[in-house]
């Protein structure tokens, strides 16, 4: 059974599209306004993308298929782009140069510093400089200290201000930063205009309880991998995905223990998995939620030259179907290509999508686009793919480290423009919304597992006729690179 296996027949309606709720649970503990989440592919999910699926209402994953420290600092760029209150500002210091002031913004990838006389946070606040203080500062100049073209005149904010307090004094001044200072002048955090604009744009967007953009990374099973977790959650991750083609190992159990062990306040994604005999050792060694998928995505060859794997549709049904006695949310991961595919994973048990060729060719994935026959297309190919194996993080995700003869599970190709995710999301949203008033489903939760029951609200019909087209390569260009 794969998604174009199965039709969903028409309920009764007797409520608005809009009316429709499509709050869900990543993980236990994780729950997301739109139940979309980007794959760790190195062609998918770097900062940008990450970025713009929680600002959404969704959630992205950072691919691994990169070193530690640069994967941290992804981590870093999402957890720092949007904020309340802003407890760990990047500080300069009265010393520092035009030069390494240009250095911080190319690095952290926004302009605004507070200097104090310690160059750290809780130092005395002495000035604010950003960009429009630097852009005409010639090049000969660059060794210069910021203090000679830095902002002292600022309006600031007492400590222990409310947040509504603090957005009144911003939309007063009309200032760009807001610092919040102590009885004694020293910096204790800050505020950017830019924040309260996005709070407005973006209701859905997917925050943790400091008010940061919720973010989640890939790892590996290896003991490496520890290191790469440390450095991952001294960044602020939310949630780690053990990324392996076929989870149900002793190297994914032990990654999980330890994780329990180590970090509990970190989320863990275990997976992949296609049948109730791996979810159940993956939740008995303590993941929060399941990733379900083997070989089902676009450009996925798992089941064609291993022959290992299963149907996206029963796949997810079956685990779907015990990991609901646990409490453990499943996340649909390949074989989405439209948003009746969203429907059809909803209604079969995922709480959420987990999406590569979907998003790899909007404006946020990886890479630049180009042309071939007239068409914009952005490069897209699978971690199993020979090119993506070059790397670590890809030989690891198929347990091919050691092994002198690779043997490819994925494809490498391209997919047509899409536009920005900012766009994207919104559109599958109403597209599940829609779905969902059609067959009398007035929220996800209502959607999800109702065709297991007597009563059954959704009730499907079988048409093995369209099935081929879920398995093998799909909805992809092939280029010559």
């Amino acid at each position: 059974l794969t998604y174009n296996d199965f039709i969903l027949l028409p309920g009764y309606i007797d409520f608005e599209a809009n009316e429709v709720d499509l709050t869900t649970n990543l993980t236990k503990d994780i729950v997301l306004k739109a139940p979309f989440v980007s794959s760790p592919m190195d062609t998918v999910t770097e900062a940008p993308m990450a970025t713009a699926m929680a600002l959404m209402g969704g959630i992205g994953i950072i691919h691994s298929n990169m070193d530690a420290d640069r994967q941290a600092s992804e981590v870093r760029k999402v957890k720092k782009y949007e904020q309340g209150f802003i407890l760990d500002p990047v500080v300069i210091s009265k010393d520092c140069t035009v030069a390494e002031l240009l250095e911080l913004k190319e690095k952290y990838g926004f302009s605004g510093f507070p200097v104090t006389d310690t160059g750290r946070l809780g130092g005395r606040l002495i000035g604010l400089v950003t960009s429009r203080d630097i852009d005409f500062v010639p090049p000969s100049q660059h060794g210069e200290p910021v203090t000679k073209y830095m902002t002292t005149e600022l309006v600031t904010a007492k400590s222990g201000c409310k947040l509504l307090e603090a957005n009144e004094i911003m939309q007063t001044s009309r200032k760009g930063k807001l610092p919040i200072v102590n009885e004694s002048g020293d910096l204790v955090s800050l505020i950017a205009r830019t924040d309260l604009k996005k709070n407005r744009e973006f209701p859905l967007a997917t925050k943790d309880d400091k008010k940061q953009l919720r973010v989640g990374a890939a790892i590996g099973t290896r003991e490496a991998d520890k290191e790469r977790l440390a450095q991952l959650a001294a960044a602020g991750v939310d949630v780690v995905v053990l990324d392996s083609s076929q989870g149900n190992s002793i190297y994914q159990i032990n990654m999980i223990k330890h994780i329990v062990k180590s970090y509990p306040s970190i989320q863990i994604i275990a997976g992949n998995v296609v049948t109730a005999n791996q979810a159940a050792n993956l939740i008995k060694a303590g993941c929060h939620a399941l990733r379900v998928g083997m070989g089902s995505g676009s450009i996925c060859i798992t089941q064609e030259v291993l022959a290992v794997g299963r149907p996206q549709g029963i796949a997810v049904f079956k685990v779907a179907d015990f990991a609901r006695r646990h409490n453990i949310p499943i996340i649909a991961d390949g074989g989405i290509g439209s948003a009746g595919h969203i429907m059809k994973a909803m209604s079969l048990g995922a709480s959420t999508v987990m999406m590569g060729g979907m998003l790899a060719g909007t404006n946020e994935a990886p890479g630049e686009y180009f042309f071939q026959d007239g068409v914009r297309l952005k490069k897209y190919r699978g971690m199993g793919s020979l090119t993506a194996m070059e790397r670590r993080g890809g030989q690891q995700r198929y347990y091919s480290e050691e092994q002198t003869i690779k043997v490819a599970q994925g494809v490498s190709g391209a997919v047509q423009d899409r536009g920005s995710v900012t766009q994207l999301c919104p559109y599958l949203c109403q597209g599940l919304k829609q779905g969902c008033q059609d067959v009398g489903a007035r929220s996800l939760n209502q959607l999800r597992y109702v065709p297991r029951l007597p009563t059954a609200v959704v009730v499907v019909v079988i048409d093995h006729s369209l099935g081929i087209f879920g398995m093998g390569i799909h909805s992809l260009s092939v280029c010559t690179f």
